[in-house]
């Protein structure tokens, strides 16, 4: 089993009257509420977070990418990557991921990604999402017709330039470029693909077909997964497929405390400003027309931001969300059992844990993500024996890597 400790990012200051005053938290959400002195602290105790998860035993530290929302701070996840990849030197650096129909042109991506692989010596996972109609189309503007087009576009351009090792000219219908050359180059030549997906039923076949990672990322909990990625599974038997648990990943939200009941004094005031507030989503922008195909439509398989699922979440109470699968959250035995029933049901190998929710402080957070790392992690390594050696969706460092000088050279060393 693979871990990756994931953090949303999301602004934990927004009013209580939130959800009244203002009718999203996505796209025209005012930034007059971002406090920039505040945003100082947040942000380094999010890093700092992220680093604390290598320390207690997670095999990566996960981020991503969206845009003007209070629901993840990251429109860069490069950027974040790129503060995480020195001092935290063991874990791999799950970017999930750069949208890649938005760079204009892709190459950046390409580029990007390479240093991010070079800096940390082999130790990138690369997440190539569409990304949510809130930031492709709404916020960044792009048609919806042609995200998916462009998308893939995009994905040609890029594994091309990592492969190639002389300049060449790439005249596609939305990029056209005379010189394409990427400096510098991965280490991992390409790095494991990930794929994170909401449901559409075509990235199932994209990932299929060229061996990538399908991540599904969900707020409704595993119990309400286990439906769609049967749907993945069924479609790689149809392939042909093997079905090696670490084609497949889910997000699931975890909070860990000594008793079941501690778990709910502690963290369920926070599950309640995440659903309510980071969730609070104008049914405008959930899902532009024109960007879910007709085919995924057909098959029933709509956006987790669709209103409907949206109210549901915010109405539910604790017990609600730990009985439907919402949250996964306890004591460590509890968790274990509840994260062992997910993996299996899922068939899955990798889980993207979401263990910092909403408004939550940092000592709860820290508190939760230890007892995690020590007390379930180790009990659920070794669920997948039979596919102990399936290492072709993870990373492949190198050996012998850089490590940080000291700051002031060999000097300072001395």
């Amino acid at each position: 089993m693979k871990f990756t400790w994931f953090n949303l990012m999301p602004w934990p200051h927004l009013p209580e009257d939130f959800t009244e005053k203002y009718r999203s938290v996505w796209v025209d959400i005012p930034n007059s509420l971002f406090d920039p002195v505040k945003g100082n602290k947040v942000y380094n105790e999010y890093l700092d977070l992220l680093e604390y998860a290598e320390e207690v035993g997670f095999d990566g530290i996960g981020v991503n990418e969206h845009h003007a929302n209070a629901y993840g701070l990251m429109p860069s996840p490069n950027i974040m990557a790129a503060a995480l990849s020195r001092r935290a030197s063991k874990a791999a650096l799950v970017v999930l991921g750069n949208s890649l129909g938005l760079y204009n042109p892709p190459i950046r991506t390409a580029e990007e990604f390479a240093m991010l692989d070079c800096i940390s010596g082999g130790r990138l996972v690369a997440g190539f999402p569409v990304g949510s109609s809130m930031d492709v189309n709404y916020v960044y503007g792009d048609i919806p017709a042609f995200s998916r087009e462009r998308y893939r576009e995009a994905h040609d351009l890029i594994k091309r330039a990592w492969a190639a090792d002389e300049p060449f000219a790439f005249n596609g219908k939305f990029n056209k470029l005379r010189y394409v050359n990427c400096w510098p180059k991965p280490v991992q030549n390409p790095p494991p693909i990930h794929i994170p997906g909401g449901g559409s039923i075509e990235t199932y076949d994209f990932c299929l077909e060229n061996d990538y990672s399908y991540s599904y990322l969900s707020f409704s909990g595993y119990k309400r997964g286990k439906t769609l990625l049967q749907g993945y599974w069924d479609r790689a038997v149809e392939m042909d497929k093997d079905l090696s648990p670490y084609r497949g990943g889910f997000a699931q939200i975890v909070a860990v405390a000594d008793t079941d009941k501690e778990a709910e004094e502690l963290y369920g005031p926070h599950m309640d400003y995440f659903f309510n507030r980071c969730l609070h989503v104008h049914p405008g922008f959930a899902d532009a027309p024109g960007y879910r195909t007709i085919k995924t439509i057909a098959a029933g398989v709509l956006s987790q931001m669709q209103p409907a699922n949206l109210r549901t979440a915010a109405s539910l109470s604790w017990g609600d969300l730990v009985d439907r699968g919402y949250v996964i959250a306890g004591s460590p035995e509890t968790v274990r059992e509840q994260m062992e029933d997910m993996i299996k049901g899922l068939h899955v190998g990798n889980v993207f844990t979401i263990m910092h929710v909403g408004d939550m402080p940092n000592w709860k957070c820290r508190q939760s993500t230890k007892l995690f790392g020590e007390k379930v992690l180790p009990h659920l390594r070794n669920i997948w024996p039979d596919h102990a050696d399936d290492n072709r969706f993870w990373i492949s460092p190198m050996e012998d890597r850089q490590a940080p000088g000291p700051i002031g050279g060999v000097e300072a060393a001395e």
